[in-house]
């Protein structure tokens, strides 16, 4: 059995690694590359292995940085199944259609522009070759050992990260690997905690927080500062949240400030088209976290939905302080961008960031202090107060991270850092060097390994 890492190496994103086996080519994760630009390249570059070569694909979870690529797989010739649980099957509808009208609107814009060195300009893939994606779509219940070629099995256990998220034990007779995919947090106020990890030979463990513990300040009282200072000063608070996971905790943190009047009730808009859909799923699969549905209603009811455009334009002419959570949520694209052209020449309103800001997105740059940020081709200056929410992250911290690994009993005897910046990665191995007893190795790119 051998292992090829063809993304997330070094970096938080295009997260893919192959898995030979008995003849055979499995590709668990699918993801995009995003952020920096050179990153981005890579998503339009031929991978190491011809699509049509891969016999499956193994998704971990929803997020685009682990699925994004699947539909460019699909047009490069992949046919064969793609396995997944429930809620990430669900969740992929939404993600996906998304992406691709992004990227079709984006060529589009491009050439009427004419600013494309591409002579036309065109999208990775099309709304049309997602359809043809999520028919490959193999739903695997979590905790079911499924046969998937001739002796050879995964199974996923809950990760706690977004609804539909997993860890992947990937298994024959003889071996075994284990997939952390992204790792929830142990003690989430709205997801339940990953499942424990069950043993295996080896480990491919991500380390986005590996060289740092969360914040051990409730977000509730972050945001409560947030929300009253904003109030005080007459302006908008405005949070550039992912519209999978991270806005349904964002909201049910705000609603609980208000049901218990600790900061004033006024307006709240969820302006997301994908994220009002990703909300009805999140209320949907309520035994992946801690709200019953009808709590999990009780919350999105209190919130108003701009499901069109015009309601999106709307909300700027209401009048006093609001709370607007819009995606995305490293603020590269969508809906969130009309939003910070207005609000971040504004000293009285606040931009406040709620999860990972990956390198060279607009989100690092207005956190590390930029005065002027561009948007839609044009600088805007930043006044307005920029924040951060650290304690709302949904990954596990460095010391989350090694409870984990170390709830197997039997550590495995290698273990893989990966999805994760060098900086965090590096403090992630010194630590588990310390605390476990397992070769633990950095892989780079196209790197191959024998397990």
């Amino acid at each position: 059995m051998k292992i090829q890492f063809l993304g997330a190496s070094e970096t938080v994103t295009g997260s893919k690694t192959l898995i030979s086996h008995d003849n055979k080519k499995f590709l668990v994760d699918c993801g995009l590359f995003q952020g920096y630009k050179n990153l981005r390249l890579k998503n339009w570059e031929a991978l190491s292995i011809k699509a049509n070569e891969v016999d499956a694909v193994i998704l971990t979870h929803a997020h685009l940085d682990h699925s994004g690529y699947l539909p460019a797989l699909v047009v490069r010739g992949f046919k064969g199944p793609v396995y997944c649980t429930p809620g990430t099957a669900q969740l992929l509808k939404i993600l996906l259609l998304d992406s691709a009208k992004i990227q079709e609107e984006d060529a589009q814009y491009a050439n009427r522009k004419g600013f494309s060195k591409h002579k036309p300009a065109k999208p990775l893939y099309t709304t049309e070759d997602v359809q043809t994606t999520l028919e490959l779509i193999r739903v695997v219940p979590f905790n079911l050992k499924r046969e998937i070629a001739p002796n050879t099995y995964i199974e996923f256990s809950p990760a706690g990260h977004i609804i539909g998220s997993a860890f992947v034990h990937f298994s024959s007779s003889k071996k075994s690997i284990c997939f952390s995919g992204d790792l929830g947090r142990q003690d989430d106020d709205v997801m339940n905690p990953p499942a424990p990890l069950k043993y295996a030979d080896a480990l491919v463990l991500e380390s986005t927080y590996g060289n740092r513990v969360h914040s051990k300040e409730h977000p509730e009282v972050s945001l409560a500062r947030e929300i009253l200072e904003t109030i005080a000063r007459g302006g908008d608070l405005l949070i550039p949240a992912f519209a999978v996971g991270r806005t349904q905790k964002v909201l049910y943190h705000i609603v609980t400030l208000m049901n218990q009047n600790i900061v004033p009730r006024i307006p709240i808009y969820m302006d997301s088209p994908m994220a009002i859909n990703a909300s009805e799923i999140f209320c949907t699969y309520h035994q992946e976290h801690k709200m019953n549905q009808k709590s999990c209603q009780l919350i999105f009811d209190k919130v108003i939905h701009a499901r069109t455009q015009q309601d999106s334009m709307n909300i700027a002419t209401t009048k006093g302080s609001k709370i607007i959570v819009s995606a995305s949520g490293m603020a590269t694209g969508g809906r969130v961008l009309h939003h910070l052209r207005r609000l971040l020449p504004d000293s009285n309103s606040t931009v406040l960031f709620s999860g990972y800001q990956a390198g060279g997105t607009r989100g690092a740059k207005l956190i590390a202090g930029e005065q002027s940020v561009k948007i839609h081709g044009e600088f805007v200056q930043v006044n307005a107060r920029v924040s951060v929410v650290d304690s709302m992250s949904a990954h596990a911290d460095s010391k989350e991270l090694i409870s984990w690994v170390k709830s197997a009993g039997v550590p495995p005897k290698k273990i893989f850092l990966n999805h994760g910046e060098t900086s965090a990665i590096e403090s992630l191995k010194d630590k588990l060097r310390q605390q476990v007893e397992a070769e633990i190795l950095i892989p780079k790119e196209g790197q191959e390994f024998q397990i």
